[in-house]
């Protein structure tokens, strides 16, 4: 056959066998990447329909043939810690992978905002930070989405509260760490689970039919469309004064603030349920972890009627359902931030903690109904769900001290996720029992004892009698127990511990340094 006969005749073979589609990956799927240790590992792509995937880790090798929209994903057997080493998935190779423990982190500001934001007011952070940890790997927000090795640039990016998190948790396990962050500052846990999520939830749905008879959705609209109208005309009557202001060099006055809109029971004030769990969260789901660190709830749930306790369960429930991989652990961080004493303000990650203050002359309002360390304290109620308690560390919005945060969450992780023998809590309300003048306290997370530190006595709790009258009691603790009373109240009926929005004149810890939650026994 002549040879241009040839050409030819390859080159219509060529047109007629179908284009080889290159394999693509998730952006998960990167050098520098972690695998998850002990649990199968999926590993997911695309490809042409019906073509043959090989995807080849150490001594394993898993074959796989895309479906008819081109989507394929094989698990990797349980793989034991260490690397690097090299995942081969069909002609492409990723370098550098370590297998270890991943976790995720998300949330609003206290979550996203990086360390180069906190290393000025944090030595602790900016020690850290400023060293390379060849075993931690790092999965940016606004990097692409692809994993990088632990430097000082990289670590600058990072979120402040991962990177402390990761970091102390590295070195006390040794084995490899990889944090991902999905976070973004003010915004709502409503944001932050799937509309799937939401509406097939129960628990919403019965909050939202008790929530919506009494909820005066007219007015308040109404009035929302009138502080709109005001709005409207105070902006168009800012703007040239500001622009006149910035063209001058003055000082440009501030704008006025817009109203917020206002939603049907059971809807987003503004926004959409779920925008940013698809956003952030979505390219995640189904990546094998160790776990999640959350940390958010100033911005509360932005889903009318449904409070923030409840919202979390059906979080928690639909993350952990989309990931299948059962109840993974599930860490938050307390809100708020701060309120009360520390153990010891020698110890950097309490430094920062309010200082311990006399009791008041008179009791304190009654903490917030829908934020207060109360609230959150109650999202513990669902499986394999740890808080991590803050009161006895940096107050504000965004307290300065993120390496003290990392630092407890990573004990919250080692008491939990781990099992290792260490107290991870505070002392815990767990029953009562009353007798004659006094009533008798017991506590779970009582660690090595009960103890008070800061001050003379034991102090913050409060006790009533059938009148419902409040006042501040005398306490001691009594073996594992406390044990209350006042002679205001001779046949006392209820008791509460720091009910207040802030306390740091409660001072009950345990001798593991962790301070006691409020509570109280009465539901009035």
């Amino acid at each position: 056959m002549h040879r241009n006969s040839v050409v030819l005749l390859l080159g219509l073979l060529a047109l007629a066998l179908p284009a080889r589609a290159e394999i693509k990956l998730s952006k998960v799927f990167s050098p520098h990447m972690v695998l998850q240790r002990g649990m199968p590992a999926p590993i997911w792509g695309t490809a042409n329909p019906g073509e043959k995937v090989v995807v080849i880790f150490r001594d394993q090798s898993k074959e796989t043939t895309a479906d008819d929209q081109g989507m394929w994903s094989v698990k990797l057997d349980p793989l034991t810690p260490g690397g690097p080493d090299v995942l081969k998935i069909g002609e492409k190779t990723i370098e550098d992978v370590l297998v270890g423990d991943v976790w995720v982190g998300s949330g609003q500001s206290n979550m996203d905002m990086p360390v180069l934001s906190y290393v000025s007011n944090d030595p602790v952070l900016a020690r850290n930070a400023g060293q390379s940890h060849p075993k931690l790997r790092l999965l940016l927000k606004g990097a692409n989405d692809t994993w990088q090795l632990s430097t000082p640039e990289t670590n600058s990016h990072m979120s402040a509260l991962l990177f402390s998190f990761g970091q102390d948790l590295q070195s006390k396990i040794d084995v490899p760490v990889g944090i991902m962050v999905g976070a973004v500052g003010g915004t709502p846990s409503g944001f932050w689970l799937s509309e799937r999520m939401y509406q097939e939830d129960a628990a919403c749905a019965e909050e939202v039919k008790a929530f919506a008879p009494g909820y005066p959705y007219e007015a308040l609209q109404k009035k929302y469309l009138e502080e709109k109208d005001a709005y409207d005309k105070a902006f168009a009557e800012w703007k040239p004064l500001a622009e006149a202001a910035k063209k001058e060099g003055q000082e440009v006055p501030k704008p006025p603030r817009a109203p917020i809109s206002v939603g049907r029971a059971g809807e987003t004030n503004f926004g959409k349920v779920g925008q940013l769990f698809e956003a952030f969260i979505r390219p995640y789901v189904g990546y094998a972890i160790k776990g999640v660190l959350w940390d958010q709830g100033e911005s509360k749930t932005n889903i009318v009627g449904v409070g923030q306790v409840t919202l979390m369960g059906a979080l928690i429930r639909g993350w952990r359902q989309d990931w299948g991989q059962g109840d993974f652990p599930f860490l938050y961080v307390e809100k708020p931030s701060g309120g009360g004493c520390a153990w010891d303000y020698s110890q950097p990650e309490t430094a920062k903690a309010d200082a311990f203050a006399p009791l008041p002359a008179t009791l304190p309002a009654r903490p917030d109904a829908d934020y207060s360390h109360v609230v959150f304290t109650r999202i513990m109620q669902y499986p394999n769900t740890h808080m991590v308690t803050s009161s006895d560390l940096g107050s504000g919005i965004h307290p300065p001290n993120k390496s003290g945060y990392g630092a407890r969450a990573a004990r919250v992780a080692l008491g939990t996720a781990y099992g290792q023998d260490i107290e991870w809590l505070g002392p815990v309300y767990a029953s009562h029992e009353i007798t004659d003048d006094h009533i008798t306290l017991k506590f779970t997370h009582t660690g090595k004892g009960l103890a008070f530190k800061n001050g003379t006595q034991l102090q913050g709790f409060a006790i009533a009698g059938e009148d419902r009258k409040f006042v501040w009691a005398q306490a001691a603790i009594e073996g594992g127990s406390v044990v209350v009373r006042s002679a205001e109240v001779p046949h006392p009926v209820a008791v509460r511990y720091a009910w207040s929005g802030r306390f740091p004149w409660a001072n009950l810890f345990n001798q593991d340094g962790l301070p006691a939650q409020p509570f109280r026994t009465d539901d009035w």
